[in-house]
C-alpha cells in the first residue's frame, strides 16, 4: 500500500499536473501493482487524456473527477464481496447499458456477477466487474 509521504507527493504531483482544474474538482486515486495495465483499462473504459508520470497516471475524462493510478507494487487486490472490503467502489451510470458491457470487457473488465442483475425497464441493480488491479465497479442504466 501507499504510506502517507507517497499520498502528499501524489498530491502536490497531482496539483502541479491538473493546476486550478484539481483546486475544486478532488480525485480519485486508485492503487495497483501494474501501472500500465490499471491506467489503460480505466482510460480505454471512460475516455479522457491522460498524463503520465513514472509512479502515477492522471486521467481526466468529462464528467468524472480526476482518476490517479498510482504505482503501489505490494497492493493486494480486493477479494470482494467475499471478504467484504472493497477499498473503493465506483458507479458509472450508461443511456446503454449492452454496449458499456461490452466495452469494459473489451478493455479488460472482469465480471463479479452475472449480467441478468440489471433490470433495464425499471432501471434498477446493476452490472459489477473488476478492474484489472481487482477494484470493483457497477454499470448502472441511467
Amino acid at each position: 500500500m501507499v504510506d502517507e509521504e507517497q499520498q502528499e507527493a501524489a498530491q502536490r504531483l497531482l496539483r502541479s499536473v491538473l493546476g486550478e482544474e484539481f483546486r475544486g474538482g478532488g480525485a480519485e486515486f486508485v492503487d495497483a501493482a501494474d501501472l500500465d495495465a490499471e491506467s489503460t483499462f480505466w482510460h480505454r473504459l471512460l475516455g479522457g487524456s491522460s498524463t503520465r508520470t513514472e509512479s502515477h497516471h492522471f486521467l481526466r475524462a468529462d464528467g468524472f473527477p480526476a482518476i490517479v493510478i498510482q504505482r503501489a507494487p505490494g497492493h493486494v487486490p480486493p477479494a470482494w464481496p467475499q471478504d467484504g472490503s472493497q477499498q473503493m467502489h465506483v458507479d458509472i451510470t450508461t443511456d446503454d447499458l449492452t454496449s458499456a458491457d461490452s466495452a469494459a470487457i473489451r478493455s479488460g473488465a472482469r465480471r463479479l456477477r452475472p449480467v441478468d442483475d440489471a433490470d433495464l425497464a425499471t432501471h434498477q441493480g446493476g452490472r459489477v466487474y473488476a478492474s484489472p488491479a481487482g477494484h470493483p465497479f457497477c454499470l448502472r442504466p441511467a
